[in-house]
Parts: C-alpha cells; sequence; structure tokens
C-alpha cells in the first residue's frame, strides 16, 4: 500500500465521529419504525380485502428491502459523505468483517435478496422448507417467519433456500390443494368410499371449485388395506386443517352408515369394542353410524 493509499481503518476514525453516528442511529430507529408501521397497515387492509389478502401482503417485503436500500445509499451518500477511495477502503473493511465473523448473516442477507427478487414464495404462501412448515407471515432480510399448524412462530434463516428445497403449496393464491387420506378394509365397497369423500368434499363449506380447480379421488391398493385419496382445494389456505378434518370426519361417518370399515390390520381387536367407547373421525363406532344428509 502506498502513502497515499487511504488505510481502511482511518477511514472508518475519520468518518465515525459522534454527530455522524448520532444521526446514523437517529435514521435507522425512525426508519425502522416507519417500516414496522407500514407494514402493519399493509397487513390489516389485506384483512380487509379477503380475495386479495396474499397479493396485499406481498407488497411488504418488497417495501422493505427497497427502502433499506434507499436508507443504505443516503447514509453513504450524505452523511457519511464517501469519496470514490474512501467507498473502496469502506467496502474493503465491510468485507473482512463479513469474511472473519458476520458470514452466516451476510448468506441470509444473501438470501432474502434472492427470495424477494426471486419471487421464490410470497408472504400469505403455505411453504415447507426442509424440516419447516408453515405459512408465511413476514419475509425479512435475515429470515423468514412462518406460523406453523401448532400456531408457533418460527424463524427459518433466509441461507436454507441455497440448501434445502422449498415446496409452496399455493405460490401466492388464497386457495391450496389439500390432500386427505383415508384407510379402508381391502374387503369394503372401494367404489362407494370414493363417492363418498368426493361428495363430502364438494358439500364442505371450505371448497374451492371452478373449471380448473375440481376435486379428484384416487384409489391405491396394499396388501392390507385400500387408500382412498381426495384431491381438493380450499378456499383460503389458513382453512387447510379444518378442511382436511371436516372431509375425514363426514366421510367416515357416511362410511359407517354403509358398512365401510378401517383396516382391520391397522386396528386389530377394534370392530369388538365395548358399547360406550369414545369416537374417533378415522375408527366409526356402530353406535355412532348416521345418514350423510345429516350431517
Amino acid at each position: 500500500m502506498s502513502d497515499h493509499d487511504p488505510n481502511p481503518a482511518e477511514v472508518l476514525l475519520s468518518i465515525l465521529d459522534f454527530e455522524v453516528v448520532l444521526q446514523i442511529i437517529v435514521l435507522l430507529v425512525v426508519s425502522y419504525i416507519f417500516v414496522k408501521v407500514v407494514v402493519s397497515l399493509l397487513f390489516r387492509l389485506s384483512e380487509r380485502f379477503e380475495s386479495h389478502r396474499v397479493h396485499i401482503r406481498m407488497i411488504a417485503p418488497l417495501f422493505k428491502m427497497v427502502f433499506y436500500l434507499i436508507v443504505i445509499y443516503y447514509i453513504a451518500s450524505y452523511v457519511l459523505a464517501l469519496s470514490s477511495n474512501q467507498l473502496v477502503a469502506f467496502s474493503a473493511l465491510t468485507g473482512a468483517i463479513i469474511g472473519f465473523g458476520l458470514k452466516d448473516l451476510f448468506a441470509d442477507v444473501a438470501g432474502g435478496i434472492v427470495i424477494i427478487l426471486e419471487s421464490t414464495y410470497h408472504v400469505g404462501d403455505q411453504i415447507r422448507m426442509g424440516d419447516y412448515y408453515g405459512e408465511v407471515i413476514d419475509i425479512g432480510l435475515r429470515a423468514t417467519q412462518l406460523r406453523t399448524p401448532d400456531d408457533n412462530i418460527v424463524s427459518v434463516p433466509n441461507n436454507l433456500i441455497f440448501i434445502e428445497s422449498v415446496a409452496s403449496g399455493n405460490y401466492g393464491k388464497s386457495e391450496m390443494m389439500v390432500i386427505t387420506d383415508m384407510f379402508i378394509d381391502p374387503q369394503s365397497d372401494a367404489y362407494l368410499a370414493m363417492k363418498i369423500s368426493e361428495e363430502a368434499a364438494l358439500t364442505s363449506k371450505y371448497i374451492f371449485l371452478n373449471e380448473k380447480h375440481r376435486v379428484t379421488v384416487l384409489l391405491n391398493e396394499f396388501p392390507s388395506h385400500l387408500r382412498v385419496r381426495t384431491k381438493a382445494y380450499v378456499n383460503d389456505l389458513r382453512y387447510e386443517f379444518k378442511f382436511r378434518s371436516d372431509i375425514t370426519r363426514r366421510s367416515w361417518k357416511a362410511f359407517a352408515q354403509h358398512g365401510i370399515k378401517a383396516p382391520e390390520a391397522f386396528f386389530p381387536g377394534y370392530y369388538q369394542r365395548e358399547p360406550g367407547e369414545s369416537f374417533s373421525p378415522d375408527r366409526p363406532s356402530r353406535s355412532e353410524r348416521v345418514g350423510f344428509e345429516n350431517m
């Protein structure tokens, strides 16, 4: 390094006096509060317009990224007033810091930028990333927040998109396919079970139907049982589990009425239960059999 080349440490000390540091802190705090307020307003607006809920929420991460980039540019250009040489030196120092201690954080930030720019998934999507599954409620520069089926909030590091596959159940839409599996005895009437499952899906209050989204029922045969798989779209991904439970409960009640049993191999001795034992949706008792029209 020649005598006239700027030293990164000297550059940092020269630009970070008390007044500058105070300006940066105030600017970052005000920016953070402003972003929180705007995102909160967007989320409230999305709840008022249910049909556009997912699309409105998708604006939030894009707004945050653009706004923070503008703030960083303003700090570098006007608050720090970096010259071209200082900018090069400061960038070198920043790179060294990242290389020694913040590489994971940098990977998270890089992942957040990729997620937003490539629309890997959106706020409101129901995704599975590695071992994590849930609804995306926020996409930050460092982590993605998911609401899991048991209503926990999980922060998933954004760098996982570089090493894990991501599956989105709805990809920016409110509706989503839900798969419901029911297992029946091989001696039961499989065709009737398929018709009952289809009717249970079609008559559910959570169903989403149009020309492209229809109910499909598939039958698979295994040595010990038959699997009746119902594929249908829920009208709002937040009702995924209610929809699946609704189909399962109403189907099994109708199965019981028509003598369609659960596989004996799954529940040995089940059909010799004593009267009065509790009802389970996938193992109906004879005393609880009711007509499908009464459900």
